[in-house]
């Protein structure tokens, strides 16, 4: 079988390799598609193959197009299936949700985004939803946790967003905080942050905190007992390993999270989060049950099955694809491509 990994952003290579690692190891077949300029290709592996051209994509005929984007052109041969590209974090409302009729089949994260594209696909009638976990997160529970640390070990993340973004608000606190010996500190952030930010925060460096650049986070989420966080995504994987997140200003939130406002706040926080209190922990675990209740690191077996089960013909649907026009039209002049 012949699969079509189709990407338009960086962060969508790390999405797609555990499924490609998958598709290897049943004996089939993966090549690449980079749409756009905002995709380096610099991030290709050697033994991975890439089509440079919808010509060459064509001519490949794919049996599946896997995509962690909100669009896939129709003129591109091959059952069109969306593995997103992150969790429902509600930075853009009810993005998450939109059906732009490109895929036909969506392979969900967990019954808080199943319940809602089972809604859709009833309401649409011409694609399939399938809960199947992120494939994204396998590695996330294939590695093996470290040892523990021998002091708490704080994460700090924060998205780029000027609107989200904790860490402009939390400098001063931390500069404080990590003068003292009692808690290590970590800091990553999204690549897209606000230069100037970076550089405040990389002069922080010493022995209690290390600024780190990194394409693979989860070796970071491994070694921290805490994170403090905003509105990334990020944290809903951190959450995941059943650790606790002191969230600055987040905007959902709720008891799986230490909630605060105040950069005052942030000491008291970090050191109850860090109490793993048995109400927050059982707060964690029910979240966890509803996002993505998958912890064996095999979603992408999963979505390979209900890929196969989709072709096999086991999943009819109620009528055809539209046509959708308009964005295919706007496909073809991105990629420059009129032929039929």
């Amino acid at each position: 079988m012949r699969f079509l990994l189709y990407i338009s952003q960086n962060y969508s290579y790390q999405i797609l390799r555990p499924l490609q690692r998958q598709i290897r190891e049943r004996g089939d077949e993966a090549v690449w598609f980079l749409e756009g300029a905002a995709v380096n290709p610099a991030y290709l592996q050697p033994d991975e193959r890439r089509l440079m051209s919808v010509d060459e994509v064509r001519r490949y005929q794919p049996d599946a197009v896997l995509a962690p984007g909100n669009m896939v052109p129709g003129f591109i041969t091959g059952l069109k299936v969306a593995v997103f590209h992150g969790f429902n974090i509600g930075k853009h409302d009810g993005d998450h949700f939109t059906i732009r009729d490109c895929f036909d089949l969506y392979c969900t994260q967990g019954p808080s985004s199943t319940t809602e594209f089972q809604r859709l696909a009833r309401q649409h009638g011409f694609f399939r939803v399938i809960e199947t976990g992120w494939p994204a997160i396998d590695p996330l529970y294939q590695e093996p946790p470290p040892p523990a640390n021998p002091r708490p070990v704080i994460l700090l993340c924060s998205t780029f967003s000027q609107r989200y973004t904790c860490a402009p608000h939390l400098f001063d606190t931390v500069a404080q905080l990590k003068q003292n010996t009692r808690w290590q500190w970590l800091v990553q952030f999204h690549p897209k942050m606000d230069k100037a930010i970076v550089e405040r925060y990389r002069s922080l460096q010493d022995d209690n905190l290390t600024f780190v650049e990194t394409d693979n986070v989860i070796p970071l989420l491994h070694r921290a007992d805490l994170m403090v966080c905003d509105t990334s995504s990020v944290m809903l994987m951190f959450l995941l390993l059943g650790k606790p997140v002191v969230a600055f200003r987040n905007n959902q939130p709720g008891p799986h999270l230490i909630n605060i406002d105040q950069a005052a706040q942030l000491e008291g926080a970090i050191a109850a989060g860090l109490g793993r209190p048995a109400e927050l922990m059982a707060a964690i675990q029910a979240f966890n049950r509803e996002l993505h209740p998958y912890t064996d690191g095999r979603s992408a077996e999963r979505v390979l099955a209900a890929v196969d089960a989709v072709l096999a013909g086991q999943h009819p649907v109620a009528r055809k694809k539209p046509l959708n026009l308009l964005r295919n039209f706007k496909a073809r002049r991105k990629l420059g491509y009129w032929k039929p």
